[in-house]
């Protein structure tokens, strides 16, 4: 779907009428993100009215917003011209595009340049008072032209994906053919750096993606490839040190394998190329076919004519069919078994009497016979949600149990000993409860699979299913191969690090388990990460973000942002209790942010309630979201001032909307992957020596200060100008 980008935001359009259809699908956040300044800049250009009254305040904003619409483009232009020239294949476009952009930005400039427009010799000048539509004709190019850079430097992280890729694929193709110890260990170093690199930008890639069933289809392949990269070093090494073992290369061979479709998916996954044949996995689930037909049940309240009731039965059919999953199973109790049939046979019979009534009321359109239908379609709906609640009950008491019983992996800790025995007798023996452990545990997974929730947790289920089927196998080989060698210590290795990683996908179904609870019972919450676009030209070291003692300059730095935003806190507060009406919406809003930025300054000092690195990001996501709330509520306020008055606040909302965004991102961001605590002054770190806490919070929180007030402080200049202009205007 093409992505509609209005001024209000994105995916949107103003007051004005004016909206945005690139005809350009945006399927990451970060070029979404990117827009959203721009978009909110020409919001206040596009929404003035036509009558404006041209006061020199007026005059002075609107310029003032023209300017730096075109200060934007021109250095969004220098940023799209340096990728065109480190990626030669795409330089036409992106230099195509950028050439309309500038000329976009230079047209918008010239039309709000109104200085001179109250002088007598301004007379006949073309402005965005008369030439309304030139400015929004301007504004869709100028938007159309930035989306446009945008993707194709979208493309140049696709195609950065898919040159590491294949810089992968051929090192392991180097790795298999490999015959001495000191050939694989070259190799396998180079392609360790490569996988690292894979991992750093297919991670970044997942985490951009706005499609929640691709961002669960990266995160199972990249799992596969982390977890396979360990059992890759140790079963070649088996192979190496036992060339003449076939369970050891069919050990290998299963790795290898598994890897290469892995590398295969991603690709399949960034390029949007779905293999012909492959279907879609919620087409197979009860839950969501119970969802899609009570939407159709519920549509012919409006519509008596929406279907045939052939599809109606049809469809039930194919649900009820499904659920033979479950009275099938080996592993379902009688009583769960008797009462889904029970539902089944009861949602038949509601069904019936629905499709009854149905014909009645397209006959006979009485208000007794349209209450009757409502009954019907109520009563099949609470049929439908009883069997929805047993079958999740079937499904996550069986995924327990199991769960449960495998927690001391005996089975696995019996082959070990086994193999280092050489009992091929016990080999044998466990090898057939290893299996039995795996039939069980695919089959838990398909049966969650239909009771998930989302398409995501569906993905997460087919994945934990043949991760079970597959390493579940590997384990067997590996084994043979110890019994069969029970001296050799890579053997032995080679055994732990598969059983190591069934003993991590036992884990993982634990947590899966929790997620779809939570989903059931409404808890669940998307988290996003950090986003992907390309980064030419003078970026800032990572390794500064990454550095756990900052160095004297940026405490100073630090503190004395942390004193300038206690200072304004301090002056929003006394503006804030200037208004009369302390329960008004705006009012809590500025009150719940100034005590939050209160808390972020003493934070600053070793102080407050914020304690670790996790409350201070968590915290900051909270102000982001009210400060979001507050310029909601400004915009609603603005409406009921003279039309100078409204346009000077609104450019202080405008100013205030993409900081949030921008905060919005940065928390989200994976910088710290450690937690501070604070233990009686002191903290531990990493368990390394302990430090000062008021030194170690500083570690953890440059890059958030830096976002949340830049060189001049304007994120929360800005509130306190925005909480000032609200008092003066009342």
């Amino acid at each position: 779907m093409a992505a509609s980008l209005g001024p209000a935001g994105v995916g949107g359009a103003g007051p004005s009428g004016f909206a945005f259809d690139s005809g350009l699908e945006i399927k990451t956040r970060s070029v979404e993100q990117t827009l959203l300044p721009l978009v909110s800049q020409i919001t206040t250009l596009i929404n003035h009215k036509d009558n404006t009254k041209k006061s020199d305040k007026t005059l002075q904003a609107i310029q003032r917003v023209g300017q730096a619409v075109n200060l934007a483009v021109g250095r969004f232009v220098k940023v799209g011209e340096a990728i065109a020239n480190e990626n030669w294949d795409l330089k036409e476009e992106i230099n195509i595009a950028c050439i309309e952009a500038k000329q976009a930005g230079e047209t918008i400039a010239a039309l709000t340049d109104i200085s001179s427009l109250n002088h007598p010799e301004s007379d006949g000048q073309i402005t965005i008072f008369t030439d309304k539509t030139g400015v929004i004709k301007a504004a869709r190019l100028l938007l159309s032209s930035v989306t446009k850079v945008l993707l194709l430097a979208d493309r140049v992280v696709i195609k950065q994906i898919i040159t590491s890729r294949n810089k992968v694929l051929a090192t392991m193709e180097r790795l298999e053919k490999v015959n001495s110890f000191q050939e694989f260990v070259q190799i396998f170093s180079q392609f360790g750096n490569e996988m690292v690199e894979f991992a750093h930008l297919t991670g970044d890639r997942q985490n951009d993606l706005k499609d929640e069933k691709k961002k669960a289809k990266m995160a199972a392949a990249r799992a596969v490839l982390e977890k396979c990269t360990m059992m890759l070093l140790t079963a070649s090494k088996t192979c190496l040190r036992h060339p003449n073992c076939e369970s050891a290369h069919k050990n290998k061979e299963g790795v290898f394998d598994r890897m290469k479709v892995a590398l295969d998916k991603v690709i399949e996954i960034v390029t949007d190329c779905k293999p012909s044949g492959e279907t879609d996995i919620s087409s197979v689930s009860i839950f969501t076919g119970i969802k899609e037909f009570k939407m159709n049940i519920e549509a012919l309240r409006e519509n008596l004519y929406f279907q045939s009731k052939e599809n109606l039965s049809v469809t039930l059919e194919v649900i009820l069919e499904r659920t033979e999953d479950f009275t099938d199973s080996a592993y379902t109790s009688h009583e769960h078994r008797e009462r889904i049939l029970e539902l089944s046979t009861q949602a038949r019979l509601e069904l019936q009497q629905l499709l009854s009534v149905w014909i009645q009321s397209q006959n006979n359109k009485t208000k007794s016979i349209a209450e009757e239908l409502e009954l019907t379609v109520l009563k099949i709906s609470h049929s439908l949600n009883e069997l929805k609640k047993e079958l999740h009950r079937t499904a996550t008491q069986l995924a327990a149990d199991l769960l449960k019983s495998h927690a001391d992996h005996v089975v696995l800790k019996a082959l070990k000993l086994t193999g280092v025995e050489g009992n091929l007798e016990g080999l044998a023996e466990y090898a057939c409860k290893l299996s039995e452990q795996k039939e069980q545990l695919v089959e838990v997974c398909r049966l969650l699979r239909h009771i998930s929730g989302t398409e995501p947790l569906e993905i997460t289920c087919v994945h934990a299913e043949e991760t079970f089927q597959v390493t579940g196998q590997q384990i067997i080989s590996a084994a043979e191969t110890l019994t069969l060698h029970p001296s050799s210590k890579i053997a032995k290795e080679n055994l732990d690090v598969f059983c190591e990683a069934w003993e991590s996908q036992i884990g993982d179904m634990s947590t899966l388990l929790r997620e779809i609870n939570d989903v059931f019972e409404g808890r669940r919450g998307e988290k996003y990460g950090y986003l992907s676009l390309p980064k030419p030209m003078n970026n800032a070291n990572p390794k500064s973000l990454k550095s756990d003692k900052p160095d004297s300059e940026e405490q100073a730095k630090i503190a004395k942002l942390g004193l300038k935003l206690g200072l304004l806190t301090s002056d929003a507060n006394c503006e804030i209790k200037k208004w009369e009406d302390q329960e008004n919406e705006i009012v809590r809003n500025g009150r719940n942010m100034s005590s939050m930025a209160y808390s972020l300054y003493l934070f600053t000092r070793g102080e407050g309630p914020l304690r670790t690195s996790q409350d201070l990001i968590h915290q900051l996501e909270v102000f982001a979201e009210e400060g979001l709330k507050l310029a909601s509520s400004v915009q609603v306020f603005s409406k009921q001032l003279k039309d100078d008055d409204k346009l000077m606040l609104l450019l202080e909302i405008n100013k205030l909307i993409p900081f949030c965004h921008q905060l919005q991102t940065v928390t989200k961001t994976p910088l710290q992957n450690q937690v501070f605590l604070k233990v009686k002054g002191r903290v531990g770190y990493s368990g390394r020596h302990v430090r000062n806490f008021h030194t170690i919070r500083f570690a953890s929180s440059p890059f958030f200060f830096r976002v949340l007030l830049p060189p001049d402080g304007q994120f929360t200049s800005i509130f306190h100008a925005l909480i000032a202009r609200l008092i003066y205007h009342l």
